[in-house]
């Protein structure tokens, strides 16, 4: 271990299906509307029919070209997911074929909350010496979903998004938090061959109270307070639980990345898409410090908060 040696974010990148399924189409099919899917989640379209690790993989490339490296330069890949297409191997493995990564490959399974999970372990793993680890949110929900149960099926979608970590002199994970209770996995599960099982009352209730106490611990421990954070970059659930976070952290909403009106609720790929698009459009600066937020089914969560370096 190196204690002068850290890790930051040297690229981004994402991928959604091309295909869109808008509020409307679903009312056709469902006893619901644009208007009320709107009000009580924020989403007004998602993107279907994609491929975990296609999206992974195209998600990956993206974020390796924008880091100015290919696949050979890559030490580890992760690839945090709850959908992969087989039993075994895991999604991890067709990235590594597709993108020629030279180093060694896995899957995380943290639900909604296994990007920042696995951003945290490529900070360590960079820590104890590799290079640049790619960490990838990748999760096709749509397969999963029950198009006939109103409560599920107007929130989930597919998506991919990406990071590159790349050893550096001056760490840029300042502090982090991980969690789990066990005891709470009825409120959110799936089994095989099955679709998505959701006491959506008790997430609300979990997820706030989970993401306040985590990204409170994250803050405590990198040493800062919530008025000095530049940008939350929460799961992308629901605008309401988003709102009730900020509200109890005392974070403006303004400072919240929110792309679940484009996207829905996309899992593992629902952080890095946010901090892609925040990253794409130039809102996040050298500099600014950034709260990563996730939570989901497991019980669990995860938060990290990052100074972004040029």
């Amino acid at each position: 271990m190196n204690p002068l040696r850290g890790a930051r974010i040297s690229g981004t990148g994402s991928d959604l299906p091309d295909k869109i399924l808008s509020n409307a189409e679903l009312a056709e099919t469902l006893d619901t509307s644009d208007a009320w899917i709107r009000e009580r989640t924020g989403i007004e379209r998602r993107h279907v029919g994609g491929s975990t690790a296609t999206m992974a993989t195209n998600a990956g490339r993206r974020a390796l070209d924008a880091a100015g490296l290919t696949g050979v330069d890559i030490d580890l890949v992760i690839v945090a997911t709850t959908s992969a297409e087989q039993m075994m191997p895991g999604a991890a493995a067709v990235v590594h074929a597709e993108l020629e990564i030279r180093g060694g490959a896995h899957d995380l399974n943290a639900a909604c909350s296994g990007f920042v999970y696995g951003l945290i372990e490529a900070d360590s793993m960079i820590v104890a010496g590799l290079d640049h680890v790619l960490v990838i949110g990748s999760d096709a929900l749509s397969p999963w979903t029950d198009w006939t149960d109103r409560s599920t099926a107007i929130l989930f979608g597919d998506g991919a998004g990406a990071v590159v970590m790349s050893a550096c002199d001056e760490p840029s994970l300042l502090g982090w938090d991980i969690g789990a209770d066990g005891t709470a996995r009825h409120i959110l599960f799936t089994d095989h061959n099955d679709t998505i099982k959701m006491d959506g009352r008790e997430v609300f209730r979990k997820a706030v109270r989970a993401v306040m106490e985590s990204a409170g611990a994250a803050m405590d421990n990198a040493g800062v307070e919530p008025e000095e954070i530049t940008w939350l970059i929460p799961h992308q659930a629901n605008t309401r639980i988003v709102d009730s976070i900020c509200e109890k952290l005392g974070i403006d909403t303004d400072k919240a990345v929110m792309v679940i009106a484009e996207t829905g609720n996309t899992s593992a790929g629902s952080v890095p898409l946010a901090l892609h698009a925040a990253v794409d459009d130039g809102r996040i600066k050298p500099g600014d410090l950034l709260l990563l937020a996730g939570f989901g089914s497991g019980m669990s969560w995860a938060s990290a908060v990052v100074r972004w370096q040029e």
